[in-house]
């Protein structure tokens, strides 16, 4: 599994380990400052909006993170994430748009 991993680009990595430690700095860093989320068409742009996202539906509700399965290359990339916590537990499909090794994009289906 630790191949697996590696493979993963970095900052889908680091969106999942700081998902997981509850690590709100960690998780910001992750995205570009102009990035955009769709989650099942709720829209939040730049990373004030995506911080209150984070704290309403990610780490606020202590979401923890799995990726199940992965296709793509270095700027777009399909996870498959199951998620467990105190929010929406299951399975969705997340598609990573990547700029210069952050996040610029996240759409969650």
């Amino acid at each position: 599994m630790e191949e697996e991993w590696m493979a993963i680009p970095d900052p889908i990595r680091r969106f999942v380990e700081a998902t997981n430690s509850g690590n709100n700095e960690a998780f910001l860093d992750t995205f570009t400052a102009d990035a955009f989320i769709s989650d099942w068409g709720r829209s939040f742009l730049g990373r004030g909006e995506i911080s209150s996202w984070n704290q309403s539906d990610n780490i606020g509700v202590q979401s923890n993170l799995r990726i199940v399965r992965f296709e793509g290359d270095h700027d777009v990339c399909r996870v498959r994430m199951a998620v467990t916590g105190n929010g929406f537990n299951g399975e969705g499909d997340m598609m990573f748009k990547l700029d210069d090794g952050r996040i610029s994009q996240l759409i969650i289906s």
